[in-house]
């Protein structure tokens, strides 16, 4: 009795390791505000003195409370962040005198601050100190890197299932029904998707996006609408191989109507080759939606995107600082390198040759 998919997977030390990556990064991407160390939204809490710094740096801050701070729900804490309630302060050294705070604010390594003062009561009640602990740096900003690290992987994947839907959505219905009438109708449909599929992916991506505007939806439409080609060709092959069989005739004979034989007995024996292919195309989602962030028309700020990462600190390569660029670069490159071993292992489970 052959295995099932899912153990087949689990076999294949790639897929496995593809599948794994993909889980975790998932799980990030829905729990980043309450996994990352800044939970403000869009982690854009920035402070210019802080800009630049390296992995591991660390800087005391005195926490200044904020007015008029609308409580967050956790439902929208989930979605969105949370505002907080203080300001942070970051400062060099303090003293406590008659009611007040004396401290010397932090400009950077060998400057010397401005000294003030500040009353306690304006300050967090209980506990006005920390400590902050910067574990991959700060941007040019002064921003938390890894905050802003972890939230990119959401943009990554809301780009990607949103592409791929659409992509299937308008896809698998044009190839069914160009494959199972044949003719004229597969003629036209043969001919559009020719069409569609002879302008270079990327420009008209760009093209639909300065059509529509810049902005975050209109990535998951520009790049949706550029995929649905490869779904298309991919299920009218199959539907073509798949509609001369001997169950499909004997429901053609028993009467039954060609939307219920296209949708329950076509597609449901073609879905494989299409699930293999949505893996590739959400890695090709994810690629191109940094690319389009890199030209500064996709996920606009301060929203995080690993493209956009890219492009604010790619100057930084020449520098000491060039981790600053090649953490998103990297998480680009391992987030599409397992969505292709899992598509590959895909490929291998779901063949039926294979044993």
């Amino acid at each position: 009795m052959k295995d099932s998919v899912l153990k087949k997977l689990i076999k294949d030390p790639l897929g496995a390791g593809g599948m794994l990556v993909i889980l975790l990064a998932f799980f990030v991407a829905i729990f980043a505000y309450f996994i990352m160390p800044d939970d403000s939204p869009n982690a854009n809490d920035m402070n210019l003195a802080l800009a630049g710094k390296k992995p591991g740096f660390k800087v005391e801050v005195l926490l200044v409370q904020k007015e008029n701070v609308v409580q967050t729900s956790w439902w929208q804490k989930l979605v969105g962040g949370e505002e907080k309630a203080y300001r942070e302060v970051p400062i060099q050294s303090y003293a406590e005198q008659d009611g007040a705070i004396l401290y010397t604010e932090y400009v950077g390594q060998g400057a010397a601050g401005v000294e003030k003062s500040i009353a306690v009561e304006k300050l967090m009640p209980n506990n006005y100190l920390s400590t902050k602990t910067y574990i991959l740096g700060t941007d040019k900003y002064g921003r938390d890197l890894l905050s802003r690290l972890l939230l990119g992987a959401r943009i990554s994947f809301s780009v990607g299932f949103i592409s791929v839907f659409i992509s299937l959505l308008i896809g698998i219905p044009l190839g069914a029904i160009a494959g199972y009438y044949g003719g004229f109708i597969d003629k036209v449909v043969m001919w559009f998707i020719n069409v569609v599929w002879s302008i270079p992916t990327l420009l008209m991506v760009i093209a639909i996006t300065l059509a529509l505007g810049k902005g975050f939806w209109q990535v998951f439409v520009a790049v949706g609408f550029t995929m649905w080609v490869e779904v298309a060709r991919v299920v009218r092959g199959q539907v073509l191989s798949v509609k001369e069989k001997e169950y499909i005739q004997a429901a053609q004979v028993l009467g039954f109507s060609d939307a219920r034989i296209i949708f329950r007995h076509l597609l449901p024996n073609v879905l494989a080759p299409v699930i293999v292919i949505s893996a590739a195309n959400f890695a090709a989602a994810i690629l191109i939606e940094s690319g389009l962030s890199f030209l500064g028309i996709g996920a606009q700020p301060p929203m995080p995107s690993w493209g956009s990462m890219i492009k604010d600190h790619y100057a930084y390569l020449i520098v000491d600082k060039a981790y600053l660029a090649i953490a998103p670069g990297v998480a680009i490159m391992l987030l599409v390198l397992a969505f292709m071993m899992l598509g590959n292992a895909l490929r291998d489970a779901l063949d039926v040759r294979r044993v």
